[in-house]
């Protein structure tokens, strides 16, 4: 009998036993050492298995790092772009070469001081050689058009239709094919060779950016539990702060080397080319996880008769018009308005106020770094807070936060070049605590049916609010100053949205003492929605769907 088992074991591993006598034995003892070695490896697949969750945090993040690489390069190339392909504003500036060689404040004053190309030509050295030049700076009504409504335009409608589809389709898929979209379209900007190209290129871009977040969140959300819900939320949404970060050298750097006479071309062909082996193995190595939420949900309340017929079914309007939902999405709003306008604007404020400092590595590392060490201690302390104070302790976070980080935003604005760098750094670690921590809120404060819907339309009108707004930056800045222009809609902008946050933490449930069960032993935040499938969910990531 032992040794009719070692030979089906054996078949098993795809071993020849069709032999007798020694050459059998010998063939029972490599069997037994294989057994052997399977059963120590189990352990190990286990192990390995209980990875895959984060393996599908990274590959998400770094899907929505290099979407936003290519969202914001623009900001850090759009001088040399808008030259190039002929965009936005002439003005009369110092010369390049003068820049960096030999720098001179009076004669950086002396151009800016120029308004027609007559009166910049007229500015000379003693033996007649011009030190300003009157070209394209990259500013302009055209300029913000093409960073923000004509993206805004398309990325808003596009998530909430894709948000819808997620609640109905598998959102792996889409997914890949979104972060597709993004590089092939990003690869093409490198391409384009008139205005219009940009413009719809941003467009199609914009339409593939749409579906990351609503569908990354809900598959995060059906993978993680609540313990660590607004720390995965924030390592996911850093890939905007990295995106930003990497704009600053990619978009500078490479462009400044010109590498086969490519110019500010080539870090579109690299970041487009880098999505798109993102999508590939999105498409090729991740598997859709299981929504049990929704299935307990239905099985729940048919084991329930007590529940009324009228709770069975999440009604969307019921939680879209909601009063905090309503005031969380204002108060985002304004929020983004100040990142939007910093983020499209500090590289070409920091290249006008210190012409002769190259600042693009300290932007780098206050926005990719700093940002995103912000973002996971501003997910980890509200997920340790969530616990004792409910959902209404991660507001209180968002709105404490954004109030202390305003003060060093002003500082960054009106500062030195070391000052400036300083108080950017701290206004960033305070600031961009927010966005993890935004979405770990409303993903308990919505239905599971809904979340990636709901989520959607959140952003729907987030970005419509925040990206729209600094185009009013421009006329603002002509009229007064682009420091003033900055301090309103950027620095401003946080202190107003940290009032409207705490109106919102007010505004939320408080916490209910949890009534301990063996069906219902939920020591989280309110959060009906999930209130049925938690304690399902809180294993889920050692689990492998994959493996």
């Amino acid at each position: 009998m032992f040794v009719g088992r070692q030979v089906r074991l054996g078949r098993s591993a795809g071993v020849d036993l069709g032999l007798d006598g020694h050459e059998a034995g010998g063939r029972q003892f490599t069997v037994r050492l294989r057994a052997s070695s399977l059963c120590r490896m189990i352990p190990v697949l286990k192990k390995l298995s209980g990875l895959y969750g984060w393996y599908i945090l990274v590959i998400l993040t770094l899907g929505y790092l290099t979407a936003e690489l290519g969202h914001f390069l623009i900001g850090v190339t759009s001088k040399q772009t808008a030259r190039d392909v002929l965009y936005g504003d002439i003005a009369c500036m110092l010369k390049e070469q003068i820049l960096e060689e030999n720098f001179n404040l009076t004669m950086q004053f002396a151009c800016e001081s120029a308004l027609n190309q007559s009166s910049c030509e007229a500015l000379t050295y003693e033996d007649g050689e011009q030190y300003c030049e009157w070209s394209r700076n990259g500013l302009g009504i055209d300029y913000q058009v093409l960073a923000g409504p004509s993206f805004i335009a398309v990325y808003t409608i596009g998530g909430v239709v894709l948000g819808i589809a997620a609640d109905k389709y598998k959102r792996v898929p889409m997914l890949a094919v979104a972060v597709l979209v993004c590089g092939v379209s990003v690869f093409l900007i490198g391409a384009a060779k008139e205005f219009w190209h940009l413009l719809v290129l941003r467009m199609v871009f914009a339409a593939g950016e749409a579906a990351l977040n609503p569908m990354s969140t809900g598959v995060l959300s059906d993978i993680f539990p609540e313990n660590l819900r607004a720390l995965v939320m924030s390592i996911f949404n850093w890939g905007i702060y990295g995106g930003i970060g990497f704009s600053f050298p990619v978009g500078r750097y490479i462009t400044s080397w010109n590498l086969w006479d490519l110019g500010w071309r080539l870090p579109y062909y690299g970041s487009g080319l880098f999505a798109i082996i993102i999508g590939i193995l999105t498409a090729t190595t991740l598997k859709e996880p299981e929504r049990a939420a929704i299935g307990e949900e239905k099985e729940e309340e048919k084991e329930n008769n007590s529940q009324e017929k009228s709770d069975k079914k999440e009604n969307p309007w019921m939680v879209l018009l909601s009063p905090r939902f309503i005031m969380l999405c204002i108060a985002a709003s304004i929020r983004h308005t100040g990142g939007l306008c910093f983020a499209y604007n500090c590289d070409q404020f920091y290249r006008v106020v210190f012409p002769h400092i190259d600042l693009s590595g300290w932007l780098f590392f206050v926005t990719c770094i700093v940002g995103g060490v912000g973002v996971i201690v501003g997910g980890y302390a509200s997920d340790k807070l969530v616990a004792g104070m409910g959902v209404r302790s991660r507001v209180a976070i968002l709105a404490l936060s954004q109030l202390i980080a305003t003060p060093f935003a002003f500082g960054s604005i009106y500062m030195g070049p070391v000052g400036s760098m300083v108080t950017l750094a701290i206004s960033y670690l305070f600031a961009e605590m927010w966005f993890g921590i935004l979405f770990a809120v409303l993903v308990e404060i919505v239905p599971l049916a809904i979340r990636s819907a709901a989520i959607g339309v959140f952003l729907f009108v987030m970005n419509n609010i925040g990206g729209n707004l600094p185009i009013l930056m421009e006329p603002v800045r002509k009229a007064t100053s682009f420091s003033d222009s900055l301090a309103i809609f950027y620095a401003g902008a946080y202190l107003v949205s940290s009032v409207l946050f705490a109106i919102t933490a007010i505004m939320m449930k408080k916490p209910k003492t949890p009534k301990v069960d063996a069906e219902h032993n939920m020591n989280g935040v309110d959060n009906a929605a999930y209130a049925n499938t938690e304690q399902n969910q809180n294993n889920k990531v050692t689990e492998s769907h994959y493996l």
